[in-house]
């Protein structure tokens, strides 16, 4: 399979935006987050010009998806444009070096730099420094589970940016479809994969730098679940069990994870849905629950229901440890 294939694949295909473009009702600024000639270390900023509440306003981190090797912080407009033209969150959307540039763990080191640079500069943008939602498809999933399970942990701060001693934390976390175990995803492929995970040259192999399976205790520092404590943020995780690309199982395993040690997940299973595509339509009232819940303090309940693409009677899957058909 080509690069490039992989690539779309992994690749959630929502229309981008420019930098500093006036939009109705909200402001885009495009920033460094590290002082660098490096194009990946920007980010867009997303700010409504009317907010509509009184406070500071939350913030939602956008982590694009491709596999690490593809996208941009220019993507993801479906996903950001609702929510700051509701006036009641700002949103930006981060670059990161992919693999092509930069091996594992880079790309954490640059999403952790452009967290804490928001966060330093929150009261420039009414920005409320706690309350930070993260958030990503795919690649960015995995990206944003990473943020969610690894606050504190040296190995995965680097040394980028002005702004060290500053807090890494967020409030919760959106994980859509990403991956979780890096080394288990062959092992959990459904017939119908599209990707052998474990090839040299697979997205993972280019991450890590090395054939997957040849360097497991690498592959366990990309791993959300290694990080994994009883001080995590709550985690909303989205998938689909026909994905042909990052297996079904990878967010059971996460789930079930963030469940033994205490930490509050809430498993959205969409049977039938595939990676992305059609299913994610249906799934935005509970996106938005999850946000009004943990960054507002609202009182609202997130539908735990199976969402239906399909009447495939071994799709059916709520937190029973099951993973999907291999």
């Amino acid at each position: 399979m080509s690069l490039l294939l992989i690539t779309i694949l992994l690749t959630i295909q929502w229309p981008s935006t420019g930098p500093n473009v006036p939009q109705k009702g909200h402001e885009v600024i495009e920033v460094a987050y590290i002082d660098d000639e490096n194009p990946r270390h920007r980010l867009d900023l997303f700010v409504p010009r009317q907010p509509s509440i009184k406070t500071a306003l939350p913030l939602v981190i956008w982590i694009h998806g491709g596999g690490w090797q593809g996208g941009s912080h220019r993507s993801g407009e479906a996903f950001i444009r609702p929510l700051v033209q509701s006036g009641r969150y700002a949103v930006a959307s981060i670059g990161y070096r992919l693999s092509n540039e930069a091996q594992w763990p880079s790309q954490a080191h640059d999403c952790k730099a452009a967290l804490r640079w928001l966060r330093a500069n929150a009261s420039k943008y009414n920005i409320n420094p706690d309350r930070i939602a993260v958030a990503g498809p795919s690649a960015g999933g995995h990206l944003s589970a990473i943020l969610g399970t690894s606050r504190g942990v040296t190995s995965m701060q680097g040394d980028l940016g002005d702004h060290d001693d500053t807090d890494d934390g967020v409030t919760c976390v959106i994980d859509l479809f990403g991956p979780t175990d890096l080394l288990q995803m062959d092992a959990q492929a459904p017939a119908t994969a599209r990707i052998k995970h474990d090839a040299p040259r697979s997205p993972e192999s280019r991450l890590l730098g090395a054939p997957l399976q040849s360097v497991p205790d690498k592959a366990a520092t990309a791993n959300p679940i290694t990080y994994i404590d009883k001080d995590d943020p709550p985690f909303l995780i989205i998938h689909g069990t026909a994905d042909a690309v990052v297996p079904y199982g990878q967010s059971v395993l996460l789930d079930d994870a963030l469940d033994e040690a205490g930490v509050s997940s809430t498993l959205i299973t969409i049977k039938g849905g595939g990676h992305g595509g059609s299913g994610m339509e249906k799934v935005k009232p509970h996106i938005r629950s999850f946000l009004e819940m943990h960054l507002h303090g609202a009182k609202v309940r997130i539908d735990e229901t199976a969402i239906e693409l399909t009447s495939d009677p071994g799709a059916n899957r709520k937190k029973s440890g099951q993973s999907p058909q291999r």
